[in-house]
């Protein structure tokens, strides 16, 4: 099977077992750290284009599971983190995996943040390596094995 191929069964896995677990998604805390997730994966070369962040908040508002929050909302925060990220891109990374890491109280959330975080990294098709290193860092805050999302 092609790397891409992968790429996309993986993703598509990942989203089919976050819609099996929407209704126990619905926190603040998972909201928080879905969004500082997906920011993190956006910005994960350090920097992020405006292309690549209207994609990902295009892949924010039609995520289904997302859906239980307010699509302006998830946009509001979405962009607080992004702005953080590229003001400073090392100490904006502390403070989004400081938020990540506040959903590992949780761990069927903990779990769905990562999946998020393999979603939205694998959507274009390629889950580079730098995105594939901050969903590393981001199961480390939550205290989850990388391994266990093949990672």
């Amino acid at each position: 099977m092609a790397l891409w191929d992968r790429i996309k069964e993986s993703a598509s896995s990942m989203q089919a077992q976050l819609e099996a677990k929407k209704n126990d998604l619905k926190s603040g805390s998972f909201r928080d750290a879905s969004m500082a997730m997906c920011a993190l994966v956006a910005a994960a070369d350090g920097s992020i284009d405006p292309s690549e962040r209207q994609r990902v908040a295009t892949l924010i508002s039609t995520n289904d599971v997302l859906r239980n929050f307010p699509a302006d909302d998830l946009q509001r925060r979405f962009n607080a983190y992004v702005d953080q990220l590229t003001a400073d891109f090392a100490f904006g990374k502390v403070s989004v995996l400081q938020e990540i890491a506040k959903a590992k109280k949780k761990p069927t959330e903990a779990r769905a943040v990562v999946q998020i975080g393999i979603v939205i990294g694998g959507a274009d098709g390629d889950f580079d390596p730098s995105e594939q290193a901050v969903v590393r860092e981001a199961c480390f805050a939550l205290d989850l094995p990388p391994h266990e999302f093949d990672l």
